[in-house]
């Protein structure tokens, strides 16, 4: 029989990896989506197919215990969020309801229906926060400094609950920043690359963006769906972080995007006071010692190449688009 795996937040960048993954595994995967007017299936559409996708909400208990009875998961990959960090400040409340508890919300539909399945948190490194040291790793304490990251670190004690009061095989990755082509244009590192391409093409001239001396661990998003899968293979549950090991400037960011395009990235990108954080996040980078050594985990893609591939994505997609 073919495993069946449940994956929340199927739609997004990393619900759409470890869909693929899972898939190329042999499971039956099924991807819980919300009813919307607007839903964008844009990152599954070439294996929607071969997903069954079913209607739930994380504001909706209800709706997740009746996916969990008429489905029998073996695993439950809790993806989705309000995961977009500056939107936390203008929606404190609906990232606390949906980040927070939603996943209160999945583990007790879990612990009611079947609590053999087991159970991935997406946790975070915006967790961190203001770090107590570096780099962080399982045990670094969590001062978060956004809404988002409040939500998280609840959401990653509240899995840590249920699997100590109630033995569920319940673990949390507490994944660094993971980028790919498919990463939202609101996200940081896509807003570059996806600027850098329209000015090359003559579509645009400016870029706005906030603080750059703003340091983040990114690695692609391809390689840590592997870690997440592997979490939930062993034979005891764990947190484990999940990470390169090494840090970048928003400042380096830009001048690696507009240089691959034969760009000089000052002459383009304008720092807005207007796009700083309420409180920013100054430094964060992964020590994965334990996920390299227990889950035997490496990433693959460097962070060269990680921008490399995005650029090239927009580039592609922006000449399709305009007919260039």
């Amino acid at each position: 029989m073919a495993k069946k795996a449940l994956i929340t937040g199927v739609t997004g960048q990393d619900g759409s990896y470890l869909a693929e993954f899972l898939l190329e595994k042999g499971y039956q995967v099924i991807g819980m989506v919300r009813r919307t007017s607007t839903v964008n299936f844009e990152r599954i559409k070439h294996i929607q197919g071969k997903i069954t996708l079913v209607p739930g909400d994380l504001v909706d208990q209800v709706s997740i215990i009746d996916i969990l009875r008429e489905y029998r998961p073996d695993e439950v990959y809790n993806l989705a969020a309000q995961s977009f960090v500056p939107i936390s400040w203008s929606q404190p409340v609906l990232t606390g309801e949906v980040t927070a508890l939603g996943v209160t919300r999945v583990l007790d539909a879990i612990r009611t229906v079947d609590p053999t399945i087991r159970f991935y948190q997406a946790s975070s490194s915006e967790m961190f926060g203001k770090v107590r040291e570096t780099p962080q790793n399982e045990n670094t304490p969590f001062y978060p400094r956004s809404p988002y990251g409040v939500a998280k670190v609840y959401g990653h004690w509240i899995t840590v609950n249920y699997r100590e009061s109630y033995g569920l095989f319940a673990c949390s990755g507490i994944l660094f920043n993971h980028e790919s082509p498919r990463r939202g244009l609101e996200f940081s590192t896509h807003k570059v690359t996806y600027s850098a391409a329209r000015i090359k093409l003559g579509l645009d001239n400016e870029l706005r963006m906030g603080n750059l001396d703003a340091q983040r661990d990114w690695g692609y998003a391809g390689d840590y769906i592997k870690a997440i899968w592997l979490m939930l293979q062993q034979d005891e549950p764990d947190d484990y972080v999940v990470g390169t090991g090494e840090a970048h400037s928003v400042r380096e960011l830009c001048e690696l995007a507009f240089d691959y395009l034969g760009l000089d990235w000052r002459d383009h990108v304008v720092v807005d006071p207007k796009l700083f954080r309420p409180a920013d996040v100054d430094f964060l980078v992964a020590d994965a010692t334990k996920a390299r050594t227990r889950l035997s985990w490496e990433p693959t893609v460097t962070f060269e190449q990680l921008i490399q591939m995005m650029v090239d994505a927009d580039l592609k997609a922006l000449k399709r688009e305009n007919n260039l």
